[in-house]
């Protein structure tokens, strides 16, 4: 409606200044001064109709013989019309009824005055009495808020009324009549020109406002539509990040004043990037939105707050108050997911099927300063359920050292530990079987506190790899290794684990050659380990930066195999020059069904024509099975400790190679 009245507004008169006025505004101008039009018509008939009582007094003084009769038709006519009027007010006459009988009462004012008053003896003096109908007139133009057309049909009556009360004075007296019949003309037409002009104004006046607010109303309405938009995600939809950060601070707010606890969903699709890679990115974009409308329906169904956090990642914020409840509200998060069924084929886990990783945290501890703890609460359970293997759900536990408070700590002491020399580095032995020599020794990282307590690698690793830490200890380890190991000639070959975020950084072979390079070392002696249980996406980058190693004859190891679900594939597109066969295996032959396995396993590694490795040789039980089962390599305590460089002698000439 208000965009029509804004179009016809400025179709109106200030394009046709002479044009007809718009049937539609002029009905809205009548309907906007109504009640104003019924106030002051009847605080204008009142005042009039006291000052008409009031001239009385000129009546008593000018024209005595017939003043009894002239004041009585004043109280008589003021008496009826304002009688008449305050009854239409009552019963909620309409603003033209009660300006028309405002108008009618001018009229009989006028007329019962003259009528009685040219009965006076007095003529000369009734002749210049005579003027102050003038006063009518104007009255009717300019003091009451008349139309145009009324106020011009009361003062036209007016004058009619002025010229018959002309013709009863003499003949004789023409230039009189003449004079005053001139001048009632001109008060006549200046009035009506007045109030033409007022009433034209007043229009203007009131299209200008309606305008005004028009724009108002538009401004305010563009002003909600950007503001909407500054708080929805433009691809599905959804609230974005700044809006659902909006509405976290007040759950916060309200959790801090009134102890209403909520959790907090921050949900990941597994392998988008993968996903977005093999289909393409407008796949991918409708793959969200599927996913967006799911999470939707189900946020509205439990009252819940749903927004987009970023790339793949939604988050929803909903009032509950026991961890039984959170999981379980997980648990359908990510089966809504998944029962949308998406086909997801470049997935190396067994699943063909777009899925999503959840993870929850729920308030509870009230003396935390910010929104952002439960937050990051939220954040390392999501990083837990992705380590977990993804499509499943991880409440935050503040006992798994993923999750602990002292993973901030350590988030922060890894960004020095290289410069204030907290991090060192140990090398377990890695034996030839067949021969019982050192074949190689592997690199472990050691951290400590600033105080000397040591952290363990289970809990520092993963943090370094959550936070990127370990792009710069990766190489800070491998240029170590090099120094201690190869450029001293302890050992023929030195393993060192490398994370997938370094083998996933441009120019990773490239650093690897001039690190080789710079010391003087063949690339045959050196050795990366890749952890099979990582979060390892086999791309085509990938594979030639595992390429590019191997032309440079660095050997590439796949640790802890079985422990994972992508050992397989990457068996299928890696050459590896050996398989570390995961401690658990060998630990675990102690029963019918475990030797079974281990043997299995090795014959599947045996089978690539790979190098074997057991680990966790601890007994000579242990290493008598591996002899009968013909094992290559062999690592554990039984066969060496980790120790640091300084314990090492330099090796023998008679070292075999890994």
């Amino acid at each position: 409606m208000m965009h029509t009245v804004t179009d016809a507004i400025y179709r109106d008169v200030p394009r046709n200044p002479r044009g007809q006025p718009n049937a539609m505004l002029r009905a809205l101008y009548r309907e906007h001064l109504a009640d104003p039009r019924r106030q002051t018509t009847r605080q204008g008939l009142w005042i009039a109709v006291l000052v008409y009582v009031l001239f009385s007094i000129s009546d008593l003084l000018l024209i005595p013989d017939v003043a009894s009769i002239t004041v009585t038709t004043r109280f008589i006519i003021s008496a009826i019309m304002l009688a008449a009027m305050e009854w239409q007010v009552r019963r909620g006459g309409s603003a033209d009824a009660i300006d028309a009988t405002a108008a009618l009462a001018l009229v009989l004012a006028y007329g019962g005055w003259v009528s009685t008053a040219l009965l006076t003896a007095q003529t000369e003096i009734m002749s210049y009495y005579m003027v102050f109908g003038a006063i009518f007139m104007m009255s009717i133009g300019l003091f009451f808020n008349f139309s145009f057309r009324l106020s011009l049909i009361a003062s036209a009556i007016i004058v009619l009324l002025f010229f018959f009360a002309l013709l009863s004075f003499p003949q004789d007296e023409q230039v009189y009549k003449l004079t005053f019949g001139i001048f009632c003309l001109s008060c006549f037409i200046f009035t009506s020109y007045v109030n033409w002009k007022l009433n034209h104004e007043r229009y203007h006046v009131f299209l200008n406002a309606l305008a005004a607010k028009a724009r108002q109303v538009e401004a305010a309405e563009r002003g909600e539509e950007l503001l909407r938009l500054s708080n929805t995600d433009p691809l599905t939809g959804l609230a974005n990040r700044r809006a659902i950060d909006a509405t976290l601070r007040e759950s916060w707010r309200k959790w801090q004043s009134a102890a209403t606890p909520f959790a907090v969903f921050l949900i990941d699709v597994d392998f988008f990037k993968k996903y977005n890679d093999y289909y393409g990115h407008l796949d991918g974009d409708r793959c969200l939105v599927r996913v967006a409308g799911a999470l939707r329906d189900l946020s509205t169904r439990h009252g819940a707050a749903l927004g987009r956090y970023g790339g793949e990642e939604f988050i929803v914020v909903v009032g509950l108050n026991r961890d039984e409840d959170v999981a379980a509200f997980a648990e359908v998060i990510r089966g809504a997911v998944e029962g949308l069924a998406l086909r997801h084929e470049q997935r190396r886990d067994g699943t063909a099927t777009v899925t999503v990783s959840v993870g929850a945290a729920l308030t509870k501890d009230g003396s935390a300063p910010r929104v952002e703890k439960v937050i990051h609460q939220a954040d390392r359970a999501l990083y837990s359920a992705k380590a977990a293997g993804r499509n499943c759900v991880k409440l935050f536990d503040p006992d798994d050292p993923n999750n602990s408070d002292d993973s901030e700590n350590i988030a922060a002491l890894l960004k020095i530990a290289i410069a204030q020399d907290l991090v060192s580095m140990v090398y377990q032995p890695v034996q030839d079987l067949s021969g019982g020599q050192t074949a190689a020794v592997e690199a472990l990282m050691r951290l400590r506190m600033l105080d000397g307590a040591p952290i363990s690698p289970s809990t520092f690793i993963p943090v370094a790899e959550r936070t990127g830490a370990i792009i710069e200890l990766g190489q800070w380890a491998i240029r170590r290794a090099c120094e201690d190991i190869l450029v001293r000639d302890k050992a023929l070959v030195v393993s060192v684990n490398v994370s997938p975020l370094q083998l996933q950084m441009p120019g990773f072979a490239a650093w690897v050659a001039l690190t080789l390079s710079e010391f003087g070392i063949g690339g045959d002696r050196l050795a990366f380990e890749i952890t099979e249980g990582q979060d390892l996406e086999i791309q085509s980058s990938l594979l030639r930066c595992i390429s590019d190693l191997k032309s440079l004859g660095i050997k590439i190891w796949l640790d802890d195999f079985g422990t994972g679900f992508a050992g397989l594939s990457w068996l299928r597109l890696i050459d590896f020059d050996c398989v570390k066969i995961d401690k658990s295996f060998l630990h675990g032959s102690g029963t019918s069904k475990g030797a079974v396995m281990l043997t299995d396993i090795v014959t599947l590694a045996r089978n690539i024509g790979a190098r074997i490795l057991v680990e966790g040789i601890e007994t000579e039980e242990h290493l008598a099975l591996l002899h009968r089962l013909q094992v290559d390599l062999g690592q554990g305590y039984y066969l060496g400790r980790p120790a640091p460089v300084s314990t090492m002698r330099a090796r023998m000439s008679g070292y075999a190679r890994a």
